[in-house]
């Protein structure tokens, strides 16, 4: 094989207009295709915010229908269980002092388990890393802005005058 046999053989590399024409239109489709994502991502954030409101309302509407029921039926245990214990010898305000600290216990208990799940729902561990990220700081509103090294040596040298 000769050079002029590899030369024919092998196909003509393109011109360096022609690459970057190619490489533009690479890059142009590429943003073509993140920006396609972008949009169908924030469709599909979009139609889940949705579902999740309407689904919301939907659940507060059933808890106010459990909480209906819920106390009624409390209710008529309540007067089942004092009627039982003046049944078994108890005085009046026994039993309904017995039925009160039920209900009261029952009710710290449930006081209890809220306050720990809202404490869930405050999202520390996010809070946390975008503070260290720098973003949505809550704490830097209530402190003094840090002081920056060539302010400390300015005011090392100028002693005699107020800083800004």
């Amino acid at each position: 094989m000769t050079d002029s046999d590899d030369s024919a053989g092998a196909e003509k590399a393109p011109s360096l207009e022609q690459s970057l024409r190619e490489v533009g239109a690479a890059g142009r489709a590429a943003f073509g295709a993140s920006r396609d994502t972008g949009r169908a991502l924030r469709r599909l954030v979009s139609a889940d915010l949705a579902l999740a409101r309407s689904s919301l309302g939907r659940a507060l509407a059933w808890v106010g229908v459990a909480v209906v029921f819920g106390g009624s039926a409390w209710l008529l245990i309540a007067g089942a269980l004092i009627a039982l214990l003046q049944r078994l010898g108890w005085s009046w305000l026994q039993s309904l002092s017995f039925a009160a600290l039920l209900s009261v216990a029952v009710t710290a208990l449930a006081v209890w388990k809220v306050s720990r799940y809202f404490d869930h729902a405050g999202m520390h561990a996010t809070r946390r890393q975008l503070s260290r990220m720098g973003l949505f700081d809550e704490d830097s509103e209530d402190e003094d802005p840090p002081v920056r090294e060539e302010q400390v040596q300015a005011g090392n040298t100028q002693k005699g005058s107020p800083q800004r």
